[in-house]
């Protein structure tokens, strides 16, 4: 019986061939049960998350099943073969591996892919569809990720502009937006985005301003929060913390002045400008003010670099921990030799005596 994966990922499928594919985690143990029962599998785990879905197994002649299992998710008798991978024994482990530790992720060292790892085997494991193998390489896999996350600076710095605004607002903010209340300004998608992660970061509250306050309204109901006509955004934004702005003007809509009155009316409290715009909403000559904090998009995307490198840096260190761990739990699951048990004064060498019955 050999380990195998077979998966198809960002790297090798389209979205719409993926999303064909994609097991919701409330089926992943019935659709578990139909692949080891329909694909005559020992074992299975069943991975499936918006960048890839992956079958892990244990089985006679994995190769010749691989398309027919993925056949079985789709219910469908299409061809997948030009997007499938296949790995079997050492090379099935360290797949494993770099996935739970989040290198083989779209965004290299995130970290949410090892709980996804995690739910996959729980869910594989109440159905009762592991044993011996997929147990053990589980858990030496989500045992390697920890290692690689607390030994390597793989997961530090964030990779999107969204999450690098979060990083230095959690910085001017001593780490706590709980208190905080954000606004943006007009309906870019990424000042959009970046608002999305500060919300989910904890801020307290959400203003939006758009020139259609309609938008404005609809938007503000995503979060929770309130519209501001557009005329009344400065006004408005003195009860803000967190200001993003992603309009589509083609000039300045927000100068030095204008945030002066601001800070005069909010007491000098700090203020954190995030200028997502191109053409610029904001006067970069804002970032004189005291207490105010101006961050473009190059200044966003600066640092997004930097930490990818580092990221990239630390990939070295994060294959050798992981080529160490995959050695260990492979010589683990090595079928053992059978122990020879030898009768007193025989040596352990000697042919066995073989057990005879009278007719």
């Amino acid at each position: 019986m050999n380990l195998f994966v077979a998966g198809l990922s960002y790297k090798t499928a389209p979205v719409e061939l993926r999303e064909k594919l994609a097991v919701h985690p409330s089926r992943w143990r019935c659709s578990g049960c139909r692949l080891k029962i329909a694909g005559n599998l020992s074992e299975v785990v069943l991975l499936s998350t918006c960048n890839r879905v992956e079958i892990y197994g244990v089985a006679d002649w994995p190769r010749a099943k691989a398309l027919r299992l993925f056949q079985l998710l789709s219910r469908t008798d299409a061809d997948f073969s030009a997007h499938l991978y296949i790995k079997e024994g050492a090379d099935a482990a360290k797949h494993l591996f770099s996935v739970a530790s989040g290198l083989d992720s779209m965004v290299l060292g995130e970290t949410e892919i090892a709980g996804q790892v995690k739910q996959a085997y729980q869910a594989a494991q109440e159905a009762k569809l592991t044993g011996r193998i997929t147990n053990r390489l589980f858990q030496a896999a989500l045992s390697a990720a920890k290692e690689v996350r607390t030994r390597t600076s793989i997961g530090r710095g964030a990779t999107s502009v969204g999450s690098v605004a979060v990083e230095l607002a959690e910085r001017i903010f001593d780490k706590d937006l709980s208190a905080r209340t954000v606004m943006i300004i007009g309906a870019g998608k990424m000042g959009e985005a970046c608002v999305r992660h500060l919300a989910k970061k904890g801020a307290r509250s959400v203003m939006v301003s758009n020139r259609s306050y309609e938008r404005a309204e609809g938007l503000a109901a995503e979060f929770g929060g309130r519209a501001v006509r557009f005329d009344e955004c400065l006004r408005a934004m003195t009860e803000a913390d967190i200001v993003v702005s992603s309009t589509g003007s083609p000039d300045l809509i927000l100068r030095q002045r204008d945030i002066a009155s601001v800070m005069a009316a909010r007491r000098n409290r700090p203020l954190f400008l995030i200028d997502i715009a191109v053409p610029r909403d904001i006067d970069p000559e804002t970032q004189l003010l005291d207490n105010v904090y101006l961050y473009n998009v190059d200044h966003l995307e600066t640092l997004v670099r930097q930490n990818v490198q580092l990221r990239e840096q630390e990939l070295v260190r994060c294959e050798e921990i992981i080529s160490e761990r995959v050695v260990e739990v492979m010589g683990k699951l090595a079928p053992r030799p059978e122990r020879i048990f030898a009768p007193k004064n025989q040596p352990a060498w000697a042919p066995a005596q073989t057990a005879t019955c009278a007719a």
